[in-house]
């Protein structure tokens, strides 16, 4: 059992806001990297998307940042994506409020007249994606000569994206001495450089998730035929609470979301091609449970950061077994368990052969129609016949 948040050094004001939201105990990664964080330590914290990193970080954030001037944030969170940005101040926006500290996301596609706004009247803690930042900080809208504390969020995500060298020159421009913390799921590589270079004296932390094993999610391999597969899709949609469907292309996702809402179920797409207001308002709605299933891409996917997604559907079969566990890891994040549904066609099942056997599973693929009541409870039929791992 982990210890409470009180016992970790969180303040009385702050433990009770996490309990009014249902929070009482940390996640491993909080409950080993926030001593450390208050402790004004640089921390480098190794773990998986969905392990509780966002209250690990943001707790010290909200307990150490100073209060700002006009323009000069003293507290910066870096981000890889937009999504993660605003999911990112969704969470710490409750908290910051309680000590009367703004927090405000930067990043493009929104509008950077609203943002030099916020900026200007006072702002403790900024969420930014990389080159956004680099744009205000250009246009002198943003001072960092008052950071103390910096977060790199996801950083290795940062790296699969192109965005370190923009991340090193922002920190670069950081002439004051500042507790640095970073978090990702691998420390290898560009990542381990930030970490040799940017990072002094830094406690490591390396904590074991369950977000992306094959062992803590349920599986089902579904053969489904071409004229059928939308229904098939519906029908698991209809008996899941919270649904994540993937395909492989942004016209794909526009197509099937419209597909669903013609089957009688509500649905929206997700990729780089909308306007991020559309993007934005998907995301929140299906975060606050609104919208029950959202048709996301590979790509948009990474911003995705919702818990209690209980059912996770491969409408595209995915190209390879790593991106077989990255989106299925939507549905096993912080502690909690899922079922993951690959929708098969006849001329899929080599590949999809191959996908098993290179994730260990051991599952004959079964022959559904959109009618067959096991659709309905999908996690009930999973549990009762849950495949193998070899």
């Amino acid at each position: 059992m982990n210890p409470s948040f009180d016992a970790l050094g969180v303040s009385a004001d702050l433990v009770a806001t996490l309990a009014s939201q249902g929070i009482d105990e940390p996640f491993p990664v909080q409950a080993a990297t926030i001593p450390d964080g208050l402790a004004g330590r640089d921390v480098c914290g190794r773990a998986k998307t969905g392990s509780g990193k966002t209250l690990a970080f943001g707790l010290p954030l909200i307990e150490l940042a100073p209060e700002p001037a006009p323009g000069r944030p003293t507290a910066l969170v870096l981000v890889p994506t937009r999504e993660l940005a605003v999911q990112v101040h969704r969470v710490l926006e409750p908290l910051a409020a309680v000590r009367e500290q703004k927090i405000l996301a930067v990043y493009g596609g929104a509008d950077m007249d609203r943002q030099i706004k916020a900026l200007k009247r006072g702002v403790s803690i900024v969420v930014a994606t990389p080159g956004r930042l680099i744009d205000l900080i250009d246009r002198r809208e943003v001072s960092l000569s008052d950071i103390s504390i910096v977060v790199l969020d996801e950083a290795d995500r940062m790296a699969d994206m192109g965005f370190l060298p923009q991340v090193e020159w922002v920190l670069r421009h950081i002439k004051r001495r500042h507790q640095t913390m970073l978090f990702s799921a691998t420390l290898d590589g560009d990542v381990d450089h930030v970490v040799k270079v940017h990072l002094h004296d830094p406690v490591f932390h390396h904590v074991e998730s369950a977000s992306v094993t094959v062992e803590d999610m349920a599986h089902r391999f579904l053969f489904v035929h071409q004229l059928d597969k939308v229904k098939v899709a519906a029908s698991i949609a209809r008996g899941a609470d919270r649904c994540l469907v993937f395909v492989r292309t942004k016209r794909g996702a526009d197509r099937l979301a419209g597909q669903l809402e013609r089957e009688g179920v509500e649905a929206l797409p997700i990729h780089g091609d909308l306007r991020q207001t559309a993007r934005e308002r998907a995301l929140r709605d299906f975060s606050a449970g609104k919208l029950h299933v959202l048709v996301a891409t590979d790509v948009a996917a990474r911003g995705i950061h919702v818990d209690d997604i209980d059912v996770v559907v491969h409408y595209d079969p995915p190209a390879d077994h790593k991106s077989y566990l990255h989106r299925s890891g939507r549905t096993a994040r912080a502690g909690t368990s899922g079922v993951v549904a690959t929708l098969v066609l006849w001329d899929q099942e080599n590949e999809v052969k191959l996908l098993q056997k290179r994730l260990g599973l051991d599952q004959e693929l079964d022959e559904v129609f959109s009618n067959d009541p096991r659709l309905d409870d999908l996690a009930a039929w999973a549990s009762s016949t849950t495949g193998a791992v070899a």
